[in-house]
């Protein structure tokens, strides 16, 4: 016997003709239009400038020309810090950021705070009167292959291109050869699909949710579609570790701060920014240049900001007592030849080269431990390390690099010259000394 069938049908959605604008938009906002719209304000478009000689003309004069650049970047903290590719800034001397014009019409001068050129990451700084848009950072440690992506960009100067793709795959081993004609091998980057042309360099590439999860950096110029992001997990180490870090600030105050949220001063450098404001030891900072600060993160993004030789408000707090204290800073090399060696140095020219001439010793330093004096001339260095030789160094920067490169500790063995007359730089009356000094 057949037994009649009754189905079940479950009421269908249909999308009925509508005249109604605002019903008529609604249905085209996809996930992608949301992500999008939410993230588009904080994507900025990098211009770069630089002049650089090249060559001499016919009367042995130096020619010089104009070169530039392009990339994207995104803005991750409200106080106008910005992410990008270390390539789209590198050797840079001017750096321009426009947002759409749709949400600021403003050109914003901005300047490098800090980079790390391996993992081809940096931190831009721009200034404004408005707390600035940003993305929020997502995880990379639970990325899918085939998850719906999308990047945004400003690629050959289209500014806030979108490309939509996927994850096609994960945990990428890429060798990125650099402008110096170097090699970066990039470990565990995000292989993605979303179309990435010159110009995305430094961009966001973000998941359905709207979060970053990578940065996108580089493609394969041999295949389509063939893009590679660094994951946001990497990008946040490093963000928090070195670019973020004190050590790679551009300003050098003269202070540590103890661990925990509490922001109390552990050490005064005697003669820095910070000994000759009158900070001590168990000071605790309450606001820096404005903004209070109250944990770490907030400390570490207030620092980083500052600038060299301009003046800063410190607010402090004393047994109980608040106080407001002017400090200095130091440009970052100044201070951290100072720390370490106890010296103030700048370049000098001399007959031949430049000399590095030794603007001030720090009293009780291992500059001055070794007998080193203000007016001396730095002619060579060696670690006392296997493998290294007698090193000339002409500028502060060099020093800055061959001390960094040392493991603390380290004996330098160091040789100067010393005008017996104090007078001049060519005086014939030059006595040639050498001495150990310890790295601290």
């Amino acid at each position: 016997m057949l037994l009649p069938l009754i189905f079940a049908l479950a009421p269908v959605q249909s999308l009925r003709p509508t005249t109604d604008p605002d019903e008529m938009r609604k249905r085209r906002i996809t996930p992608t239009v949301t992500v999008v719209q939410a993230a588009s304000p904080a994507v900025v478009y990098i211009q770069t400038g630089a002049t650089r000689p090249v060559g001499r003309d016919i009367f042995g004069r130096i020619v010089s020309r104009e070169f530039g650049g392009a990339g994207s970047g995104v803005v991750i903290r409200k106080e106008g810090f910005i992410i990008t590719n270390y390539h789209v800034v590198r050797n840079a001397d001017r750096i321009l950021v426009n947002f759409d014009k749709a949400f600021d019409e403003t050109d914003y001068k901005a300047t490098v705070v800090s980079f790390v050129e391996d993992e081809d990451l940096a931190l831009l700084k721009i200034q404004g009167t408005r707390p600035f848009p940003t993305i929020p950072l997502g995880r990379s440690n639970d990325l899918m292959a085939g998850e719906t992506v999308v990047a945004i960009g400003n690629p050959y100067g289209q500014t806030i291109t979108v490309t939509q793709g996927i994850i096609s795959g994960l945990h990428r081993n890429v060798p990125i050869p650099q402008g110096d004609g170097r090699v970066l091998e990039f470990p565990d980057l995000i292989q993605t699909d979303a179309s990435i042309n010159p110009g995305n360099s430094g961009g966001p590439l973000l998941n359905m949710n709207g979060e970053l999860i990578g940065i996108n950096t580089a493609i394969n110029v041999q295949a389509q579609n063939i893009g590679w992001a660094i994951p946001v997990d990497r990008v946040r180490s490093v963000l928090e570790n070195q670019l973020l870090s004190p050590e790679t600030a551009p300003a050098w105050l003269g202070f540590e701060i103890e661990p925990g949220d509490h922001l109390c001063i552990a050490r005064v450098v005697p003669g820095s920014p910070a000994a000759k404001a009158g900070l001590k030891p168990g000071d605790c900072i309450v606001a820096m240049a404005g903004e209070k600060v109250v944990n770490q993160d907030e400390y570490r993004a207030a620092r980083v900001g500052l600038a060299p030789w301009s003046g800063t408000e410190l607010q402090i707090e004393r047994r109980g007592d608040t106080k407001k204290v002017e400090l200095e800073p130091w440009d970052r090399d100044v201070g951290y030849l100072y720390e370490h060696l106890g010296l103030q140095v700048e370049t000098r020219p001399a007959r031949q080269g430049s000399w590095l001439y030794v603007k001030n010793v720090r009293a009780d330093s291992p500059a001055a431990r070794v007998g080193l004096e203000t007016g001396d001339l730095i002619d060579a260095l060696r670690p006392n390390l296997r493998g290294w030789r007698n090193l000339a160094v002409e500028t502060p920067e060099q020093l800055v690099n061959l001390m960094s490169a040392l493991p603390q500790g380290t004996q330098i063995e160091i040789e100067i010259l010393r005008d017996l007359d104090k007078d001049t730089l060519y005086s014939p009356r030059e006595e040639r000394l050498s001495g150990t000094i310890t790295l601290e």
